[in-house]
C-alpha cells in the first residue's frame, strides 16, 4: 500500500464517523504522513476530539488523552520517579506522553509551565525526567485542541510552541444537510467500534521514508523560501514565519504530492499549504489588528502576489524537469 492508497483508505474509515470536512481530513492526514503536530482551533462541540480518536483508531496507533486544566503539572504529562515503600527504591512512572498519538485537549487551559513540558517532546521526540532522557515511541504526534473564543481561565500558547505545530485548522460548523446526516448516523451514539485499522506504527514509518523520495526541484524550493521571507518583510506583520516554517512547507509539499500519486511536488501544493502552515506562525502589528486584518488574509495576499516558478505550466502538463 503506497501513500495515496493509504490516504484514501484512512479517509474512508474516518468518514464513517466524520460527516463532511474532506479538506480538513486530508490536511490532517498530510500532517500525519509528514510527522507534524496538529492544532485544532475551534468551538466546543465541533467534533475535534471525535476526529482525533477516530484517526488514531484508523491509524492503528496507541492513543492517550490529557485534559489540560490550570492545576495540571508537568509531571502529570511526562511522568516522575516515586518511592516504592515495598522495595525501598525509586521507580520511574512514565506519563501519558509515552504514546503514538497524544490528544492535548483544551491545551490553552494549562499554565505556561505545563505547556512548556511538551516543547522537548514535540521537537526532539524525547522527554527528560530527573535528568534522564527517554525516547518517545515512533511515530509520535501531538494533536491539540483549543477554544479560540473563550478567554477566561486560559493561557495563550507561547510563540515557541505555536511554531512547533505543523498546521493549525478549524473544522467549523457543518452545513444543514451535513448536520442532518450527522444526526442520522450518530444521533444515538458514536460507533467507534466500526473503525478498522488501516495501517500500523511500523507501516506509517515506512510510508514516511517513501515520502522523502518525492522530488522538490530548485525553483520550487526558491518559491517556498520567497513565500516565507515575504512574511518577514510585510508591513502588517510584526514577526514573520521562522526557518522551521520553510522546513515544514518542504515536508508538507512532499506529502501532498505522494497523497496525490505524484513523484514530484508542484506550486499548487505550496499554495494549498500556505495558510494552514504559516498563519499561526506570524504576529500581526497593532495597525493590522486595528484594521481587523487576519493572518489568513495576509498570507493569502502574499501567496497571490508571489509569481510562481516559470516552468509551472510544464509541471501541470506532466513535463517535469528536475
Amino acid at each position: 500500500m503506497n501513500t495515496q492508497q493509504c490516504s484514501e483508505a484512512l479517509q474512508k474509515e474516518i468518514e464513517k464517523i466524520m460527516v463532511g470536512k474532506q479538506e480538513q481530513i486530508q490536511l490532517i492526514l498530510l500532517s500525519v504522513f509528514s510527522g507534524g503536530h496538529i492544532l485544532l482551533d475551534d468551538l466546543p462541540g465541533s467534533g475535534k476530539t471525535t476526529l482525533i480518536r477516530t484517526l488514531s483508531l484508523a491509524l492503528g496507533c496507541d492513543y492517550r488523552r490529557i485534559q489540560f486544566t490550570p492545576d495540571l503539572l508537568p509531571s502529570d504529562i511526562l511522568g516522575m520517579t516515586i518511592y516504592d515503600q515495598k522495595t525501598g527504591e525509586f521507580v520511574l512512572r512514565k506519563g501519558p506522553v509515552n504514546t503514538n498519538i497524544l490528544l492535548a485537549d483544551e491545551i490553552n487551559r494549562a499554565i505556561p509551565r505545563t505547556q512548556s513540558a511538551l516543547l522537548e517532546a514535540m521537537e526532539e521526540r524525547q522527554i527528560t525526567i530527573d535528568g534522564q532522557t527517554f525516547q518517545l515511541p515512533e511515530p509520535f504526534l501531538v494533536m491539540a485542541t483549543q477554544n479560540p473564543v473563550e478567554r477566561e481561565s486560559t493561557f495563550q500558547l507561547p510563540a515557541a510552541q505555536m511554531d512547533r505545530f505543523f498546521i493549525r485548522l478549524s473544522l467549523g460548523y457543518p452545513e444543514l444537510e451535513e448536520e442532518m446526516d450527522m444526526l442520522d448516523k450518530l444521533g444515538d451514539g458514536i460507533p467507534f467500534d466500526h473503525i478498522q485499522p488501516v495501517t500500523s506504527p511500523e507501516k506509517l514509518m515506512k510510508l514516511r521514508q517513501e515520502i522523502q523520495n518525492i522530488t522538490v526541484n530548485q525553483p520550487l524550493m526558491e518559491y517556498m523560501v520567497q513565500l516565507v521571507h515575504a512574511t518577514r518583510n510585510h508591513p502588517l506583520l510584526k514577526a514573520g514565519a521562522s526557518p522551521r516554517a520553510s522546513r515544514t512547507l518542504f515536508q508538507g509539499v512532499k506529502a501532498a504530492a505522494a497523497m496525490a500519486g505524484r513523484t514530484y511536488a508542484i506550486p499548487e501544493d505550496v499554495q494549498r499549504l500556505a495558510i494552514p502552515v504559516l498563519a499561526h506562525r506570524v504576529v500581526l502589528t497593532g495597525e493590522a489588528r486595528y484594521a481587523k486584518k487576519t493572518p489568513e488574509e495576509i498570507i493569502s495576499q502574499i501567496t497571490n502576489d508571489l509569481p510562481v516558478p516559470p516552468n509551472h505550466k510544464d509541471w501541470i502538463n506532466g513535463n517535469y524537469e528536475k
